[in-house]
């Protein structure tokens, strides 16, 4: 129904909710404006090189820049919190969700913001086949959260059996929050944590680590010998599912 094209385009309103698809370089997605009159608003966005995205107070030590010349992968802030997120290497896709401060969803609480959110993408899984649920306690820190998103766990987002499937970070404004949202496709955990200083800590035990902590919603959707949904199913279930709301 709706999926990003060569180049920013606008896409007819789908319910009351203003969604596009967007394609580009991911720094200038993060820099991408949202219309000047704050309305309910999703942007769907495929990043056209590889990304190591960085949260809004990780600092630049972080990045092992020797590894991250080698790989040819780009190096970008958002302006909202938590780890660092791999895109534009096929293996998650990449909602921007905007809701206006005056709309039915916002809630004052940032612990309590995303839930709505969270549930629109279980309803969305389970549309696909994914069995999942919207997580809505305090956050969870592991020893390796601060470094990788996904390696930690926060109010609305969705997990299957334990593990993390959809990351959501938030950034507040007095016109509103816009969620990022990053919905693994697939979880292998040596890719991020290449680009990545660890400290004393050697990389092996940190892929050992995380190997479980997530998952990927077509590795998942593929398990009993059929295909797992591509990131188009998932852009067009979740589009459908967000316009209900």
């Amino acid at each position: 129904m709706v999926s990003a094209i060569a180049g920013r385009r606008d896409v007819a309103s789908v319910g009351r909710w203003r969604v596009e698809g967007w394609w580009g370089q991911a720094d200038d997605a993060h820099r991408e404006p949202w219309p000047p009159t704050p309305v309910p608003a999703a942007r769907l966005v495929r990043a056209s090189g590889a990304a190591l995205v960085l949260g809004s107070t990780q600092p630049p030590e972080v990045v092992d820049q020797v590894a991250v010349e080698a790989s040819d992968v780009s190096v970008v802030r958002r302006r909202s919190g938590g780890g660092a997120v791999l895109v534009g290497t096929g293996d998650a896709v990449w909602v921007d969700v905007f809701v206006p401060a005056d709309d039915t969803l916002w809630d004052r609480d940032v612990g309590r913001a995303a839930n709505w959110l969270g549930r629109v993408w279980v309803d969305a899984l389970a549309e696909l086949g994914v069995g999942a649920d919207c997580y809505d306690g305090p956050f969870l820190a592991s020893p390796w959260s601060s470094l990788v998103c996904f390696a930690g766990l926060g109010p609305g987002e969705v997990r299957v059996g334990g593990a993390k499937v959809v990351g959501i970070s938030q950034r507040r404004t007095r016109a509103g929050a816009l969620f990022h949202c990053a919905a693994l496709l697939h979880w292998d955990p040596a890719p991020i944590l290449g680009l990545l200083h660890l400290g004393s800590r050697p990389q092996g035990q940190a892929e050992r680590d995380l190997a479980g902590v997530a998952a990927g919603i077509a590795d998942i959707g593929g398990s009993a010998g059929l295909p797992g949904p591509t990131a188009g199913a998932v852009e067009d279930v979740f589009v459908r599912r967000l316009s209900s709301v």
